[in-house]
């Protein structure tokens, strides 16, 4: 059982590391975002606690000491440098070498290190050098001075917080002047707008209302106070008051932001009282010392129940509103292993697999009852396959967000500075595809700093900013998704290349290439026009592990650049690798499915002498390969046959086919290991009749035509 929570502790230490070092790169960038600052606390903390749980001792040891420092940092005694964020960088990955091998012998000296670098780093800075806390507290009343007892720390986090984003709970004391209901405002309006920004409890003081004989209906005799939960920020709640502002004293102030990773029990009836300035601490003390309730003490002081009241809704609010979020988070989502998702798919392939079986005994039997039913088994499997193919999907953004520390680093190494941009983080993808980019993405934004971007001084020189910048954009296109990765650097040299390349027999030194065949050689393994090594580039090893990857999960990859300006690559990527749409062809009789996101159209070809290699689609010459040949099948050739028009990342080719079937629902099937150096093929799936139709590797098959063009040239 204990190893089912410790597997259970590492998926969730895995997503808080993930985070933890997201949110000090941003900080890094905004030392005074202090919601940044409480994020990385409670990672911290929450890693400490789960791994004493758990018996990771070492890990929750070394947590808590990292922890204390951020303490420091959270309440204004340690300032935010670089040199602390690159120390809790550090302990981050420490904390995840403990994870991953935890039988390392280094460890425990790694971690004196760490702790004893960090204990020196985190010496209280001088108060006029603070530059994230010290800045003059905000002013707490608006058409009043009336004090409430905040403390600094408390204040600080109540100004920083100001900002929509964080859910927070707030104290709202309003206090209407007798005379603000003289010309028509009504202070119940103003109560009922704070009802509609969260949630929302207010307790009325009547202690002031008189005997109903003696009662002024043209005075207000109440006031309120209110625990409002919201994420709007202090100003959206001013911002209700605007206009009696000179006709009431009104106070606004941060009881606590939202931390649900926090189990610490809220705050106790006393301490809230003497945080209002309701009663002195001795009065508490004393009633802690005789062994007396508080609120036997307070009653014999004579303090108002009113105040008393308004402390306890105060708890209940607090109290309600953890529970109800804390129950709504746990039940929004469940973690599920992976290979319990995959198993999940693969049942589903199995079961389109037997509904298109289903319609082809449908057909062929003529019965219209059997008929319905395989129609409507058609539906639901259609809306099964949707539902599990969405529960894979990830957004892109869970990719994006592992290079800023890549990029970081990697500039800081080579003496550049570099800003990263990300769009279409919200983009998904299917998880197994995620994965799969991981590793062309690293190899591409590496070259993109090491090779794509130039030096600070030599920026400075072409008149650009020293800054460069390296953007990350993901787009839907059709059924498949658009990376691109640009940056604003020198360009490729095109003279360079086509050296590199004649040099290496590539290509003839009098070959006269265009763009895209020419940035096409950049794939070619072992390729770099790089003058040295270096420990980040040079060795040719890396754009053609790009290329092939892309290519394995049925992508392609094509280079844009202009000289002094940039470059940019193009991915392009299936949404998912389990079940696809296709486009199911005959060549005599064996069945092929083509990608249907790949293809564009489908036309009569004529065999003829003149057009052999071939064909003049829309007014211009499209070349063709001839699949029957490709694949050595026997058999006559039919008077017409069909050209499949295929877009690549280099064009449009066509693929000749004795006769297109149609569409067809294709659940991919790998084809083993032994068939793994097979060109053209891509994999396999499973016709109604039970016979396999191969899908075709259309990003191969070009490539056979580039390669021919470019030994011709």
């Amino acid at each position: 059982m204990l190893d089912g929570f410790q597997e259970s502790f590492r998926a969730e230490a895995q997503e808080l590391l993930s985070g933890l070092e997201q949110t000090l790169l941003e900080l890094e960038q905004n030392p005074d975002n202090r919601e940044s600052i409480a994020a990385v606390f409670r990672a911290m903390h929450t890693i400490k606690g789960s791994a004493g749980m758990f018996g990771f001792d070492d890990i929750s040891a070394f947590a808590h000491h990292v922890e204390s420092i951020l303490d420091g940092v959270r309440n204004g005694e340690v300032s935010i440098t670089a040199s602390l964020i690159d120390l809790t960088l550090q302990c981050r990955d420490h904390i995840q070498q403990m994870l991953d091998n935890p039988d390392d012998p280094d460890l425990p000296a790694r971690s004196r290190t760490l702790q004893e670098a960090l204990e020196a780093e985190a010496r209280p800075a001088p108060k006029e050098r603070s530059r994230t806390f010290d800045t003059p507290l905000p002013t707490e009343g608006i058409g009043g001075d009336e004090a409430d007892g905040t403390t600094p720390d408390r204040v600080s986090a109540e100004s920083s917080s100001s900002a929509p984003g964080v859910p927070a709970t707030w104290h709202i004391r309003f206090v209407p002047h007798a005379d603000i209901m003289a010309n028509g405002t009504n202070p119940l309006l103003l109560l009922e707008e704070l009802h509609e920004m969260g949630d929302c409890t207010v307790v009325a003081h009547t202690g002031g209302i008189t005997d109903l004989d003696a009662i002024d209906l043209h005075s207000c005799s109440v006031f309120w106070d209110v625990f409002l939960t919201t994420r709007e920020g202090k100003s959206a709640i001013s911002d209700v008051f605007m206009f009696v502002v000179d006709q009431a004293d009104l106070t606004i102030r941060l009881v606590e932001e939202i931390d649900f990773g926090d189990e610490q029990q809220y705050r106790r009836l006393g301490q809230i009282l003497i945080e209002r300035g309701v009663v002195e601490p001795a009065v508490v003390e004393e009633a802690l010392a005789g062994q007396k309730r508080l609120g036997q003490v307070l009653r014999e002081r004579g303090v108002d129940q009113d105040e008393i009241d308004a402390a306890l809704r105060e708890q209940e609010h607090a109290r309600r509103t953890r529970e109800k979020v804390q129950s709504e988070a746990g039940s929004a989502s469940i973690r599920v292993q992976s290979e319990k998702l995959d198993d999940l798919v693969d049942l589903v392939g199995e079961l389109v697999t037997l509904q298109a079986r289903l319609n082809q005994t449908a057909h062929l039997s003529g019965d219209a009852g059997v008929g319905v039913i395989a129609e409507n088994f058609e539906r639901l499997i259609g809306e099964l396959r949707d539902h599990t193919m969405s529960i894979r999907m990830l957004p892109i953004s869970s990719s994006f967000s592992r290079f800023r520390r890549l990029v970081r680093d990697l500039a800081r190494d080579l003496g550049k500075e570099v800003d990263l941009i990300t769009e279409g983080g919200d983009t998904e993808l299917d998880k197994t595809v995620i994965e799969r980019l991981h590793d062309p993405l690293v190899h591409v934004i590496r070259n993109s700093v090491d090779h794509g971007l130039e030096p600070p001084q030599d920026r400075i020189a072409a008149g650009k900013s020293s800054n460069g910048t390296i953007a990350l954009r993901a787009r839907h296109v059709g059924a498949n998704v658009e990376i691109r990765v640009e940056d604003d650097g020198r360009g490729l040299n095109r003279e360079k290349i086509l050296l590199r390349a004649a040099e290496r027999g590539l290509v003839s030194p009098e070959a006269q290439l265009e763009d895209r065949e020419l940035y096409d050689l950049v794939f070619m393994a072992g390729f770099s026009t790089a003058e040295a090594v270096t420990s980040v580039s040079g060795r040719g090893v890396g754009m053609d592990v790009v290329r092939r990857e892309l290519d394995s999960i049925g992508g392609s990859v094509s280079i844009e650049s202009r000289s002094g300006e940039g470059s940019a690559l193009v991915m392009t990527i299936p949404l998912t690798l389990a079940i696809i749409d296709g486009l199911l062809v005959r060549i005599g009789e064996e069945r092929f499915v083509f990608p249907l996101s790949n293809v564009e159209e489908c036309i009569e070809y004529l065999r003829t002498p003149e057009n052999r290699g071939t064909v003049v689609n829309r007014g211009t010459m499209m070349p063709v390969i001839d699949l029957r040949s490709e694949f050595s099948i026997q058999g006559e050739y039919p008077e017409i046959e069909q050209a499949v028009v295929v877009r690549t990342g280099n064009g449009c080719i066509g693929f000749i086919v004795d006769a297109v079937i149609g569409e067809h629902q294709t659940v991919i099937k790998n084809l083993g290991k032994l068939y793994n150096n097979v060109e053209a093929v891509s994999g396999a799936t499973i016709l109604g009749d039970g016979t396999v139709a191969l899908i075709i590797d259309v990003q191969r098959l070009m490539g056979r035509i580039t390669d021919a063009k470019r030994h011709i040239k």
